[in-house]
């Protein structure tokens, strides 16, 4: 479906301010066809005198008349009603017959009343509100106010004093009109309480008739008001009233030009009870704490155990002994490394890259030596990842790290660069790691290897993580991509792809 740009662009004469008058207009008008239970469309006019409909809006307080939208097609009928009210610059009403049969009677008529769009001193498209007459039913209190409401915004709209100029409120999380109404006069004073804003006024504790009493005499926050009368623009604010009790509250000034200037003569306020959406809020806030805290302790709990294991091996002897007891150590503070990334996380998931930066400082600190310096890079981001992935991630990555310095640059080899390559691509995350080493030997076959870092690896990839991972030697292509290089006189390197289907994560 096009948009009401494009529909305004390719059939009127409409500059860019008279579309962006009109898209202010759409934005704000949802509560204006709540207010009148009837359909509102808009129309532009053609060079050749006919009407395009470039936007369209239902009632939520009424049943709709149209099944089907109609913006992006030639108004055929209320034409000459449109018309009448363009080059009056009048509200002009009418009869009708049914665009869509709702009724199974193909005779049935309905009512228009085209409001013209008055941009500076030009009507520059024309607003219809089409709805049914039910013959034999008389309009209640509430259907009688609202209409009255409705028609100061059409004078409004038809005298160019709304929608308001530039930035106003944002209308989209704003209280609707099924929520609770009330109207004010210029004083704060309210004239009319609806049944659902009578009820919001019971819950925070006020009984008394609010009618004929100022806002601020009933107890009641005045500050939308008092700010949207001051500013003579919409306001949107949410406050606590009471005991307890939430309220979201919009107001939005009724203008009427004088003398050439605009006076605000009252406004219409808009109230909506969002005290247990609130009170949800907080328990989530609550819930995000407690995990990131948890997350904190087994942190803290992971460095002891790591400190101990330290202190452990101090004590012994044997040269094998202590490797273990370090590569233990090594793996411990990993898994610390993503608790701790996590405890700063608000939500379940978490950037991968805030992960892999620092287990490459952890490699750098861990892995170097001065007769073998490596130097470690990232490449790309591989997107988020949920909690219960980054541990299993992250220990492979450190052992992939490990076994790339290990095997790849042996004690004196002079060292090298190894790269850490990110994608994700929507279906699977992918990591590559690639180095400039000696490079794995001929049949070399990992499923087949016997140590346990790699054992780890295959064990955690294909049960945790229920991906799939290669090992082979590296490309000219693979190092020119990670900007390793191709020195014919040293060897290829390595590479070595894990590749998790997102579903898996």
């Amino acid at each position: 479906m096009a948009s009401l740009l494009e529909l305004s662009r390719t059939h009127s004469s409409l500059d860019v301010e008279d579309i962006d008058h009109l898209q202010r207009l759409t934005a704000e008008w949802a509560f204006l066809a709540d207010l009148c239970f009837a359909d509102l469309l808009l129309h532009v006019r053609s060079d050749d005198g006919r009407w395009m409909i470039v936007d369209q809006v239902r009632p939520a307080t009424n049943q709709t008349m149209y099944a089907i939208d109609f913006v992006g097609t030639w108004a055929t009928q209320a034409e000459d009603l449109m018309t009448r009210a363009a080059d009056e610059g009048r509200s002009v009403e009418g009869d009708i017959t049914l665009r869509v049969d709702v009724s199974g009677a193909d005779d049935r008529t309905a009512r228009v009343l085209a409001v013209p769009v008055r941009h500076g001193d030009r009507v520059i498209a024309v607003l219809t509100k089409e709805w049914v007459v039910r013959a034999g039913r008389n309009l209640g209190e509430l259907e009688r106010n609202y209409s009255r409401i409705f028609d100061q915004f059409a004078h409004m709209i038809s005298s160019g004093t709304f929608p308001f100029p530039g930035q106003v409120a944002d209308s989209s999380a704003a209280p609707r009109v099924g929520d609770g109404v009330m109207m004010l006069d210029v004083d704060a004073t309210v004239t009319y309480v609806s049944p659902n804003a009578n009820s919001a006024l019971h819950r925070v504790g006020i009984q008394a008739n609010p009618v004929g009493m100022r806002l601020a005499e009933l107890g009641f926050h005045d500050g939308p008001a008092r700010q949207a009368f001051e500013r003579g623009e919409p306001v949107v604010e949410e406050f606590e009233q009471g005991a307890d009790v939430t309220l979201l509250a919009r107001c939005v000034p009724l203008v009427r030009s004088r003398d050439g200037d605009a006076h605000v003569v009252g406004g219409l306020l808009l109230i909506r009870d969002v005290t247990d959406l609130r009170k949800r809020d907080r328990l989530l806030l609550s819930k995000d704490a407690t995990i990131r805290e948890i997350h904190h302790r087994v942190k803290n709990n992971l460095q002891t155990i790591s400190s101990l294991l330290r202190l452990q091996a101090r004590r012994l002897e044997s040269a094998e002994a202590k490797a273990a007891v370090s590569e233990s150590v090594r793996r411990i503070r990993t898994i610390a490394l993503v608790h701790e990334s996590l405890s700063r996380e608000p939500g379940d998931d978490i950037a991968f890259i805030e992960i892999v930066r620092p287990l490459l400082r952890l490699a750098e600190e861990g892995l170097q030596s001065p007769d073998r310096p490596v130097r470690f890079s990232v490449r790309g981001s591989g997107g988020r990842v949920p909690a219960h992935a980054a541990t299993p991630l992250s220990v492979v990555l450190t052992e992939l790290l490990q076994n790339a310095v290990d095997h790849g640059f042996p004690e004196g080899s002079g060292g090298g660069d190894i790269a850490v390559v990110l994608a994700h691509d929507g279906s699977s995350l992918t990591l590559r790691v690639i180095d400039d080493g000696r490079g794995i030997e001929p049949g070399f076959d990992l499923d087949q290897a016997p140590g346990l870092g790699l054992s780890i690896v295959r064990t955690l990839v294909t049960t945790e993580l229920d991906g799939s991972i290669e090992m082979s030697p590296a490309t000219s292509s693979d190092l020119a991509a990670v900007g390793l290089g191709d020195d014919s006189a040293r060897p290829r390197g390595t590479r070595v792809e894990l590749r998790v289907p997102s579903a898996a994560i």
